[in-house]
């Protein structure tokens, strides 16, 4: 299992967008990833799941990856958060194409 904690800084938390990029990224691996924030932890893949945990500015989250390909999820779903800002993170993520099992 790898996981990573982050602190919100997008003005406007998690919202359906990035909730939806997060939910995009999230099903482009086999393992489980998880969001929690303050001992509630939600499905990745599941953008009702993430939306639920209302995660505003300043909040900490933690994401967990667990099965065969968690580490390559866990850096895309740190890179999406991180560089959230849309150019920045088109760039990278094209970069780095996913597919099952690795990169391309």
């Amino acid at each position: 299992m790898v996981n990573f904690k982050y602190i919100i800084t997008d003005p406007e938390g998690i919202h359906a967008r990035p909730a939806g990029e997060l939910v995009k990224a999230a099903k482009e691996f086999n393992s489980k990833i998880t969001i929690e924030k303050d001992g509630k932890s939600g499905d990745c893949k599941k953008i009702f799941s993430i939306m639920a945990l209302a995660v505003k500015t300043g909040n900490e989250i933690t994401i967990s990856c667990d099965g065969d390909d968690e580490e390559a999820a866990c850096e895309i779903c740190r890179i999406l958060l991180v560089y959230r800002n849309g150019d920045c993170y088109e760039k990278v993520y094209r970069k780095k194409r996913v597919c099952r099992g690795g990169y391309w």
